[in-house]
């Protein structure tokens, strides 16, 4: 068990402005994925994995939304070669992970069960949207962008792009753990 590495993780996914076209599911479209060292609070790398949709197409709104084109995530690889590159390049099966909110988690869960891959976490996930909610002890759910202002540090990067959103979670997060507000394993 790799209890040093934490993977934080924060999803990209096909998405319109109200109701989905039929037939087209929600399909993860970025995978960014941010290295936290537990023991020196240290973002240590950050990645973001191109995934190419397979079932549904990327909208006007999701490029708005994310600055990800059709034509840039055409280059991606397959959710089976990105599930797979997380588990054998980061680990994913055998560290600890966390993402903000729940939404990511349960994207993965989705798509796992709805094409057939197997599923790249192990059971260790914190949702650290309610971890941060829970060091501050208040009920009010903060948007990552929000708990980055009341926590004083500085949004880095492009909002809803995986790449920059993992390491501005991680930012967080190594925040809570310098106050010992992060949850032990």
């Amino acid at each position: 068990m790799d209890n040093r590495y934490l993977n934080v993780v924060d999803v990209e996914a096909t998405c319109w402005e109200g109701q989905n076209p039929p037939g087209m599911p929600n399909e993860i479209i970025e995978i960014g994925l941010c290295v936290l060292d537990t023991h020196t609070r240290e973002r240590v790398a950050k990645h973001s994995i191109l995934v190419r949709p397979e079932r549904s197409v990327v909208s006007e709104f999701c490029t708005t939304l994310t600055t990800l084109t059709p034509e840039q995530v055409a280059t991606g690889i397959t959710f089976a070669e990105a599930c797979a590159l997380l588990r054998t390049e980061f680990h994913a099966d055998s560290r600890p992970w966390a993402s903000w909110g729940d939404y990511d988690r349960k994207q993965f869960e989705r798509q796992c069960a709805a094409t057939g891959v197997r599923y790249p976490f192990g059971s260790r996930h914190t949702n650290a949207k309610a971890a941060f909610s829970a060091s501050r002890r208040t009920r009010k759910r903060f948007g990552m962008a929000e708990a980055l202002g009341a926590a004083g540090l500085p949004l880095i990067g492009t909002h809803h792009r995986g790449d920059d959103d993992a390491w501005n979670i991680a930012a967080l997060i190594a925040d809570m753990m310098e106050q010992s507000g992060w949850p032990a394993d």
